[in-house]
């Protein structure tokens, strides 16, 4: 990792973080498949709760590629890249299995806590390069 370029490093956590929106979807397939739905959560909460994984991931996971793209082609550092990717990638996949237990836990606060630091601190980073 440490002869990446920053558009490669970018590359590698946004393909990761697509592949986690891909993983949590197919568990939603999968879900729904086993209770007979076929649109929508059919009033059970297992898919409810599969929906609602793929849901929240899907709503940060975006824009985080995003930040990570722009980072890359305003000429960040890797390690800055590596630094947010791996830090949003970790928040994701702690909500996640923790958004799974149905009840709050730690490692839902803790998930949130680092996408929050991770969104934070690329916008901060665009923010400021904007005027630099």
């Amino acid at each position: 990792m440490p002869d990446m370029t920053a558009a490669q490093a970018a590359s590698l956590w946004s393909g990761l973080l697509v592949l986690l929106l891909v993983l949590l979807s197919v568990r939603v397939v999968m879900a729904r498949r086993s209770h007979r739905v076929l649109l929508g959560d059919g009033g059970v909460a297992q898919v409810t709760l599969a929906g609602r994984v793929f849901g929240n991931a899907a709503e940060y996971i975006p824009a985080g590629i995003a930040a990570l793209a722009l980072l890359a082609l305003l000429g960040m550092p890797a390690m800055a890249i590596h630094i947010i990717g791996g830090l949003l990638l970790a928040g994701r996949v702690v909500h996640a299995v923790s958004l799974s237990d149905k009840r709050p836990t730690a490692g839902r606060v803790a998930g949130m806590a680092m996408t929050f630091l991770a969104l934070i601190g690329a916008g901060s980073m665009l923010v400021v390069h904007a005027f630099v």
